[in-house]
């Protein structure tokens, strides 16, 4: 297994990445790591690294307010591009970066190319909920959607979580403001018939408590809506340790029983951090790429990498390559 990493990426670039390169190696003993970045960065790591990391050099960096357009016509050698360009020739199993989202999709559209039949890739990601965990999609690639592409949103995402949560058929509901079929703007409403009408396990549409109870396994969106959320969770996930940390710091005369429930709710908060997921998996081109998030640190790049192994091994684009094929009359 070898995945490429863009050392360029997060806002720590390229600390966090070569830290999280670190560590990914140490946890699974199996696994390449092809680290890209600029050349300067290659010869630093060159002092730190050998054996399972390749080293390869990139002359541009994308950065995080550049256009996508701009970027994908006069950086075809920056980082990303590089990285994608590896998957595309299959001298790696898949890509991760932490750099800039739009630029990451628009790379992977024009080098690794989408799934025949897809009409717009989405990102999905992993939120905790009290038996597990739900998919939601989109969260942050497609901020304008049209009907059918909620629906092929559904397609891929209940596809991948068949094998993310090894469930031969997972439900998916339609994220709504109430459950009634009359409810929702004309996006949704049309979104609904489509699902209706589909051999999807479609329960209909679901409300934002839904992805925290478990009763769905995949939850669509549209981008706008599905990244308020994920911003949210990250933000929520952070208060709560702040709030624990003080808690279990102040003083009271049950401090010592709080200093030994530490461990267990310390477990608790790490399940809503934005860290232990890694980022999001784009789904609907031609091969696995993860988008962690800007702020990561070298634990998320290396659960975005175990990400991005994970995907590989269950070949989900394959899956989702074969799902569309079948489903081409419908699409």
């Amino acid at each position: 297994m070898k995945i490429a990493l863009d050392a360029m990426g997060s806002d720590k670039a390229p600390q966090a990445e070569m830290e999280g390169v670190a560590l990914a190696l140490e946890e699974r003993p199996e696994l390449k790591v092809a680290l890209v970045g600029k050349q300067a960065i290659i010869d630093t790591a060159r002092d730190h690294y050998s054996g399972r990391l390749e080293l390869i050099a990139a002359k541009d960096v994308v950065g995080m307010h550049e256009s996508p357009a701009e970027a994908v016509k006069r950086k075809r050698d920056s980082s990303i591009a590089v990285c994608m360009k590896l998957l595309k020739e299959s001298k790696v199993d898949g890509v991760v970066s932490a750099g800039n989202t739009g630029a990451i999709m628009a790379f992977a559209l024009t080098i690794i190319g989408p799934i025949p039949g897809v009409h717009r890739p989405t990102l999905a990601i992993l939120f905790p909920n009290v038996k597990g965990n739900t998919m939601v999609l989109d969260v942050g690639a497609n901020v304008e959607t049209k009907p059918r592409q909620l629906f092929q949103f559904g397609i891929m995402g209940t596809t991948a979580a068949s094998y993310i949560f090894r469930k031969a058929n997972p439900s998916v509901g339609l994220l709504n403001v109430g459950r009634e079929d009359t409810k929702g703007n004309e996006l949704t409403l049309n979104a609904y018939r489509l699902f209706k009408e589909s051999e999807l396990n479609f329960i209909g549409n679901v409300e934002g408590n839904d992805i925290l109870n478990g009763t769905v396994d995949v939850v669509v969106c549209d981008g706008f809506v599905g990244n308020a959320i994920l911003k949210y969770a990250e933000g929520l996930a952070e208060v709560v340790a702040g709030m624990l940390d003080g808690y279990l710091e102040s003083e009271s005369k049950y401090r010592l029983r709080r200093w030994f429930s530490r461990p267990v709710l310390r477990e608790f908060i790490d399940r809503m951090d934005y860290q232990e997921h890694g980022g999001a998996l784009m789904l609907g081109v031609q091969g696995p790429v993860v988008v962690a998030h800007g702020r990561s640190s070298a634990r998320a790049i290396m659960n975005a990498i175990r990400t991005a192994c994970e995907a590989s091994e269950n070949k989900l684009a394959e899956h989702i390559h074969n799902r569309f094929a079948a489903m081409s009359s419908t699409l």
